[in-house]
């Protein structure tokens, strides 16, 4: 049986129903949360009372460190990973000044530590703005005034939609290169864009143009099934789902929750990404790609490969984990 609720991005309201359906309704797993300020403030109460918590998006740096728990996994992710590979890549390519952006929030604030992480050149502004924040003029203003040779930013959902279009009518696209991680560029944020994201970078685990039997399957039965192209939010769910199917049949169909937590530490992975497995910290090891934003035969935004920059990438954070 699968329970519903909408956390509404609030972390208050995320930890009321996380409550109610540890304590009413004696659910074995909770997952399905996607920003990772309801994450940390979930996690409390679902890992002391020893129910499975799978992330199929979120990734804080606190649950991947110090703060790990044997109950806790990210079939995703780790929120820094997708910023460092793009932070290596503007390394590699010699991009000596960068502007960065994020919202102020947790995942806002990994990003770009993740950023800085890999790129060495300097940081000539550092912005957190307000979260679903819907206008950016100030920030574009200082953009253009300090004149950076490459802007990295992380705006997820509505806010990547406006701050797209706002960068493209400001006259910035044809003067500054965007790069951002994929969340800021995915499907579920071009086809409200438009032209205004062609030409953008990315960088992200995972593809719509992947080029594996499983995602090629997965991404058609989407599409004939949903009616659009899939995002990495469709990828990682369908991943968990794949994930937490493997350890309940290794785990002989038991709903002993101690047995399925030991199964997802050994099971193999079937992954629309490929070759994916657990960390000690229950993060991801997996590879990370560069992307850039095309039209695809059909004339819709696309993320196409362009090359791969880290392969059996690990988080900053394993090695503080204690389990």
């Amino acid at each position: 049986m699968i329970i519903q609720g909408d956390d509404q991005a609030k972390p208050d309201i995320g930890v009321q129903l996380a409550e109610k359906m540890v304590e009413r309704d004696k659910v074995d797993v909770i997952t399905g949360i996607n920003f990772s300020n309801v994450m940390l403030a979930v996690a409390k109460p679902v890992l002391e009372s020893k129910t499975l918590l799978l992330s199929v998006n979120a990734g804080p740096s606190q649950l991947a460190g110090k703060e790990c728990h044997p109950y806790y996994f990210s079939i995703s992710y780790q929120n820094d990973n997708v910023a460092e590979a793009m932070g290596q890549f503007l390394a590699a390519k010699g991009v000596k000044t960068v502007y960065l952006m994020a919202p102020n929030y947790p995942s806002g604030k990994d990003q770009m530590n993740g950023f800085k992480r890999f790129y060495h050149g300097q940081i000539v502004g550092e912005v957190y703005t307000q979260f679903n924040q819907p206008d950016y003029a100030a920030e574009l203003a200082q953009i253009r005034q300090t004149k950076p040779e490459a802007v990295f930013y992380f705006y997820p959902g509505g806010m990547g939609i406006n701050f797209l279009k706002q960068y493209a009518q400001a006259g910035l696209k044809s003067e500054i290169p965007l790069y951002g991680p994929s969340f800021s560029l995915d499907q579920t944020i071009l086809p409200a864009v438009g032209d205004a994201a062609l030409g953008a970078f990315s960088t992200s685990f995972w593809s719509e143009t992947m080029d594996t039997s499983l995602n090629r399957k997965f991404v058609a039965d989407f599409e004939a099934t949903y009616g659009r192209v899939p995002s990495p939010y469709a990828a990682t769910a369908y991943d968990g789902a794949l994930a937490l199917n493997s350890a309940i049949k290794a785990a002989g169909g038991s709903k002993n929750r101690e047995a399925v937590r030991k199964a997802l530490e050994t099971v193999k992975l079937d992954s629309v990404r490929g070759d994916i497995k657990f960390n000690t910290n229950h993060h991801p090891i997996q590879n990370y790609y560069l992307y850039e934003v095309v039209k695809d035969p059909k004339g819709r935004l696309t993320n196409a490969h362009r090359s791969e920059v880290f392969r059996q990438h690990k988080d900053a954070y394993f090695e503080s984990c204690k389990m």
